[in-house]
C-alpha cells in the first residue's frame, strides 16, 4: 500500500468509527461537531504522545483524564498486565481470592495510613494501617465510602461542596453538585447531601465553617466528603487551612472525613496525595484513575479501626461487592504502576515540573482582551478565562481547545462553564514539552 492510499485508508477508518458510534452508541455520550473539528479517534498512545486514526501525533496535556500518570503504555505496567492475563484473567472477587489482591491491599495501606500515622507511637496499634474495598470505577469507591460512613456512625447525612464532582452513580450523584448531571434524575435521588460553599481563599473559611456547623446542628451528619482540589469543578485550590478545619469539625461531631483523591492521588499535585500538603489525615480516602495507568480499578481505603467498626466480618455473602472486585489484571497493573511512580520519582518530578509550569503560564500567557487566572498544584493546573466584565468565556475557551487540537495538543475544559483550560499531563512530561504547549496556547490566545 503506497503512502497516498494508506492515508486515505486511515482517514476512512476514522470516519467509519464515528459513523458506527452515531449509529450504535447513545447520542448523549460522544460529542461530534458537524465540521469534523471534534473528536479525534485515538489509535495508539505512548509516553506523552497520542496518535489518531489518521496518523497525526498529539501532545497529551490530559493524561487521559489523569490516568496515565507514569506515561501512556508504560512498558512495566503493560508487561504486568499481559503476564497476568496469560496466567489468571479473572478470579472470584469476594469468594476465592488471588494473591495480587492481598498484595495490593497491603501496598495501599503502606502508602496511605502506614505513612501518615506510623510516626505517632500512640496510634500505631489501631490506626497505622488501612483496609481496602476494591471497586471498578471512581464513583463506586465514593459509594463504598458513603456506605462506610453510615455503617460507622449510624447517621445518614453527608456534607459536600459547591462545584463537587464525585461521579454519576445514584449514590455518588447525591454529592455531585452540578445541576447538569443532577437535574434529570432528581426525582429518583434520596438527596442526603447538604452543600457548603467551597472556599477559594482564607476570607471564605469563616462562612464555610458557619455553614457546616449549622448543618451539624440541624441534621444527623455522618461524613464530610471533599476533593482536596476540585478538578472537574475548575481546578479550584482551597486555602491550606481548609482540610485541617474539616478534620477538626469531623472530630468534634464524630463524623468521618472522606477525601476523594481519585483525580489528585498518586503524585498529581506534587505529593503522593493532596491531603499531605496540609498534613491532614482522613478517615477514608477514595482512589482511582492513576491507580493502574489504564485498567478499571478503584479503591476505598479506610483507617483500619474505622473499617473494622463499620463492616462486619463476612459470613459468606458480602454486603458490598461486584463481579470484578479486585480484578487480577488491574491489581497486577496497579502494583506495577505504584512501583513505577516510585522508581521514576514521579511525585518529586510532579512538584518540580508543576512549579515550572506555573512560572511558564504566569510569564508567557497574557491577553489584553480576556481576564486570565492561573491556579494549581503540581501537574494539576488550570487557566480560567473570563471576559472583561468577569463572565465566563465559555464559547471562546471551547474554540481555543478545538484550535489547539488541530495544532496537535490535547486539552480539556473544566468548570461548570467549561472556561478553565486544564493541564493534567502525564507526570513523565518534560519541561520542554510543557513550554511548547504553553507557548502554543499563548499563540492561539493571540490569534483567535
Amino acid at each position: 500500500m503506497n503512502g497516498a492510499s494508506e492515508s486515505f485508508h486511515v482517514k476512512a477508518m476514522a470516519k467509519k468509527t464515528l459513523q458506527l458510534l452515531r449509529d450504535y452508541e447513545s447520542a448523549n455520550v460522544t460529542c461530534m461537531e458537524a465540521d469534523g473539528s471534534w473528536p479525534i479517534v485515538w489509535q495508539r498512545a505512548k509516553g506523552t504522545q497520542v496518535w489518531d486514526a489518521d496518523g497525526k501525533k498529539y501532545l497529551d496535556l490530559t493524561a487521559a483524564f489523569g490516568v496515565a500518570a507514569a506515561g501512556h503504555a508504560n512498558p512495566k505496567v503493560v508487561t504486568a498486565g499481559q503476564r497476568q492475563m496469560a496466567t489468571l484473567l479473572h478470579a472470584m472477587g469476594d469468594v476465592h481470592p488471588h494473591a495480587l489482591k492481598a498484595k495490593l491491599a497491603r501496598e495501599l495501606s503502606r502508602i496511605t495510613f502506614g505513612r501518615w500515622v506510623s510516626s505517632r507511637k500512640s496510634d500505631r496499634l489501631n490506626k497505622a494501617s488501612g483496609k481496602t474495598i476494591f471497586c471498578n470505577s471512581g464513583f463506586e469507591a465514593v459509594e463504598a465510602a458513603l456506605k462506610t460512613a453510615i455503617l460507622a456512625t449510624g447517621k445518614r447525612g453527608v456534607i459536600a461542596f459547591s462545584g463537587a464532582y464525585h461521579g454519576l452513580g445514584y449514590g455518588a450523584l447525591n454529592a455531585t453538585h452540578r445541576e447538569h448531571f443532577r437535574a434529570s434524575f432528581r426525582t429518583q435521588l434520596r438527596e442526603f447531601c447538604h452543600f457548603s460553599p467551597f472556599p477559594h481563599d482564607e476570607r471564605d473559611l469563616a462562612k464555610v465553617e458557619s455553614v457546616i456547623r449549622s448543618y451539624f446542628r440541624r441534621h444527623k451528619i455522618g461524613a464530610i466528603l471533599v476533593e482536596p482540589i476540585q478538578a472537574r469543578g475548575g481546578i479550584n485550590v482551597p486555602p491550606p487551612q481548609f482540610l485541617p478545619l474539616l478534620r477538626k469539625l469531623c472530630d468534634e461531631h464524630q463524623a468521618l472525613l472522606i477525601l476523594d483523591e481519585i483525580y489528585t492521588g498518586f503524585g498529581r499535585t506534587g505529593k503522593w496525595f493532596a491531603c499531605e500538603h496540609s498534613g491532614t489525615v482522613p478517615d477514608v480516602i477514595c482512589l482511582g484513575k492513576a491507580l493502574t495507568g489504564g485498567f478499571p480499578l478503584s479503591a476505598c481505603v479506610g483507617r483500619a479501626d474505622v473499617m473494622d467498626a463499620a463492616w462486619p466480618p463476612s459470613t459468606g455473602e458480602a454486603i458490598h461487592t461486584s463481579t470484578f472486585l479486585g480484578h487480577p489484571v488491574g491489581c497486577a497493573m496497579a502494583l506495577a504502576q505504584i512501583a513505577e511512580i516510585k522508581r521514576l520519582k514521579l511525585v518529586n518530578r510532579s512538584a518540580r515540573s508543576g512549579k515550572f509550569l506555573m512560572r511558564s503560564l504566569q510569564t508567557e500567557i497574557s491577553s489584553p482582551k480576556w481576564k486570565l487566572e492561573i491556579r494549581g498544584a503540581g501537574l494539576m493546573a488550570g487557566l480560567e478565562i473570563k471576559n472583561q466584565q468577569g463572565a465566563p468565556a465559555t464559547a471562546f475557551s471551547l474554540k481555543l481547545i478545538k484550535e489547539l487540537l488541530q495544532r496537535g495538543f490535547i486539552f480539556l475544559p473544566e468548570g461548570e462553564h467549561a472556561n478553565v483550560i486544564n493541564f493534567t499531563p502525564p507526570l513523565t512530561i518534560s519541561e520542554a514539552e510543557l513550554q511548547k504547549a504553553v507557548r502554543e496556547l499563548n499563540k492561539v490566545l493571540d490569534s483567535i
